[in-house]
């Protein structure tokens, strides 16, 4: 009897979760565009947010470099793994790529976001989704989570979760 009870408990706990996800997902959707899938071919929608001395920076539409927008937490393991590769690749490529890391504020504390920023020694534009409405509006649900988009504004690569420097190299030459 005690069994049948806690599968019980354990299918509406499921079945709850599942009515919650549905319901999330409706609520992210109707902040970006219908027709916005973020994913590699789709063009890039474009969106403002301010860096970390307040300072609005636009990212999107045509751009004579290769961009690379990095969504990242401070408490995200992952993300605390690919940070060298991150300031890596921006010293390597920084003259034909500009790299964007975006800090899911919302998400995040951001004293822990700053300190983070600053334990690393990043030297690339950190950017500030405080109201966490550009998280939504490029479907960001893991962490890190990683666009490539090219000169004319289209994305060629999401890349979910961590892959080693050699593979974002060998995807930066594809696309720059």
């Amino acid at each position: 009897m005690r069994k049948i009870a806690a599968l019980t408990i354990i299918a509406i706990f499921f079945a709850g979760l599942a009515v919650y996800q549905y319901n999330q997902d409706d609520a992210s959707e109707a902040l970006s565009s219908p027709d916005f899938k973020p994913k590699a071919g789709f063009v890039a929608e474009a969106f403002e947010l301010p860096d970390l001395e307040d300072e609005p920076i636009e990212i999107g539409g045509k751009s004579d470099k290769l961009i690379f927008v990095n969504f990242w937490a401070s408490w995200c393991g992952p993300c605390e793994l690919e940070a060298p590769d991150l300031q890596k690749l921006h010293e390597n490529y920084g003259d034909r790529m500009v790299l964007y890391g975006v800090n899911a504020t919302k998400y995040d504390k951001e004293r822990a976001a700053r300190k983070f920023v600053d334990d690393h020694e990043f030297t690339f534009p950190i950017l500030m989704d405080r109201p966490g409405d550009v998280t939504k509006q490029y479907k960001v649900t893991t962490f890190p989570t990683s666009f490539l988009i090219d000169a004319d504004g289209v994305i060629r690569e999401r890349i979910n979760g961590v892959i080693t420097y050699e593979e974002w190299e060998r995807l930066i030459q594809k696309w720059i």
